[in-house]
């Protein structure tokens, strides 16, 4: 149970398990979002890079949950494999090696993800994802255009 008096890497930490427990039971649609609902703060807002498939910004549970159906849309497997926690204060910076792989191409790929997550209150708030290679990511993700 969290509280307003968790510490944030046990927020983090916390939400990492739950959000691997949601995607292991099938995520969006086979799962329910309540497993990953009680990290995040209901007014949350996640930043994701414009380039990407799912891009764009994402508020509140409601969102979360349109972000979490957009990212299974997009990889059919999608493994932190490592993570470091750079940073645990009300701003967290979190080091993530992620081994995907794409649902329209087949295509693996391993990539880094940092991420700021700030926490108040025992919630996350707010998350920005920094990308080193976008366009590596999205290519890999988007089938080739057929010749004309």
């Amino acid at each position: 149970m969290i509280t307003p008096k968790t510490d944030t890497l046990t927020v983090l930490k916390g939400m990492y398990a739950a959000e691997a427990d949601y995607l292991a039971a099938g995520g969006p649609g086979m799962a329910s979002f309540e497993i990953v609902a009680p990290f995040f703060a209901p007014d949350v807002v996640l930043h994701q890079a414009e380039a990407l498939p799912y891009g764009g910004t994402w508020r509140g549970h409601e969102g979360m949950e349109r972000f979490f159906v957009a990212m299974s849309k997009t990889w059919e497997s999608f493994d932190m494999v490592e993570q470091e926690f750079l940073a645990t204060g009300d701003t967290a910076v979190v080091l993530t090696k992620v081994h995907a792989r794409s649902r329209a191409t087949g295509s693996e790929l391993d990539f880094p993800i940092l991420q700021t997550l700030d926490v108040k209150d025992g919630r996350i708030t707010e998350v920005r994802p920094f990308y080193w290679d976008t366009v590596a990511i999205a290519a890999a993700c988007t089938e080739p255009t057929p010749a004309t």
